[in-house]
């Protein structure tokens, strides 16, 4: 199989429990294959857990869920090292970040000092203990998750852990159709019990390197600075999309592509994911919030008036 058939398995695959999601479980792929992360913010009952954990099964990767809540300690996330009597020494007791895909359940619960001890990890895919950095398995992806609606005792994250995010999407309420559905497929058994993997880890790091070799044309990189720069003028920001933001877009339009299956980036892989990799990186000014504009308003008004360079033909 190529890479579209493989991917599209892994898809299909996560449909038999996610039912009628399946932009989000696209963006879910397009983050793993990006060597990104994902802020899902959603209510609770949706099937948040159950998305990553049906993306875990269908690549045969090590799942770790970790519970935030207040009490929560740094060493309860990377680990802690043990003195053993017996022989003397100190031994690495790993936490539940060493693994491959990894949920951060209600992330905002949590002290900033513990929401920190992600940070290296999301960003290096390592961690140090007591002076001594381990890396974390590969392929490594974090799906961290936080309740929209209620604030109440919580730590919003701060911009620069935000930033480590590639992507932030919201999964909503499915349709009547589809919840039907759901009642009908959860009756009898939990349909995440028997899902079964369809690709391997070493296909997963396969595809990793082989979205890196996809085409991204001069345009389309001139057109990603172009809209990151918009979002650093536009008079409704106070912070803007960073240079990080603008190499994230280019990565996650890398990943589309390929699993679209083509071995090139057009306008429309940047135009479809800028709101989510743009969202979380814009911060608005006080009179933006009083007017009701939101970030995905200010990302489409930016593509609304960013010139869209001209796609040239393949091997022109």
């Amino acid at each position: 199989m190529n890479a579209k058939d493989r991917l599209n398995a892994v898809i299909d695959n996560i449909e038999k429990v996610i039912i009628g999601k399946r932009d989000i479980a696209e963006l879910s792929i397009v983050a793993l294959l990006s060597h990104g992360h994902v802020l899902l913010e959603d209510v609770p009952g949706v099937g948040k857990t159950m998305l990553v954990r049906a993306l875990a099964k269908s690549v045969g990767a090590d799942f770790k869920r970790i519970q935030f809540t207040p009490d929560l300690l740094p060493s309860d996330v990377i680990g802690v090292s043990i003195y053993n009597p017996k022989d003397m020494e100190f031994h690495f007791r790993p936490g539940p970040i060493m693994g491959n895909i990894i949920l951060a359940d209600e992330i905002n619960r949590t002290s900033p000092k513990t929401q920190s001890s992600l940070l290296e990890a999301m960003e290096e895919a390592s961690v140090t203990i007591d002076g001594v950095t381990m890396p974390i398995p590969k392929p490594f992806f974090v799906m961290a998750t936080q309740n929209p609606i209620e604030y109440e005792g919580t730590y919003p994250l701060p911009e620069a852990q935000l930033d480590r995010f590639l992507l932030r999407v919201k999964m909503g309420y499915p349709s009547p159709k589809e919840e039907m559905e759901v009642l009908n497929r959860a009756q009898l058994s939990t349909p995440i019990e028997d899902l079964q993997s369809v690709i391997t880890l070493e296909e997963v790091l396969a595809l990793q390197e082989e979205a890196k070799t996809i085409k991204v044309d001069e345009t389309i990189r001139s057109y990603i600075v172009d809209l990151a720069r918009q979002t650093r003028i536009d008079p409704y920001v106070y912070l803007g999309v960073s240079p990080r933001g603008s190499i994230a877009l280019m990565k996650a339009s890398q990943a589309y592509a390929m699993l679209k299956g083509r071995d090139y980036v057009t306008p429309d892989d940047v135009q479809y994911l800028a709101k989510f990799v743009f969202g979380h990186r814009v911060m608005l000014r006080s009179e933006a919030r009083y007017d009701g504009i939101t970030t995905d308003e200010i990302t489409e008004r930016i593509l609304a008036k960013t010139r869209v360079p001209v796609q040239r033909l393949v091997g022109q």
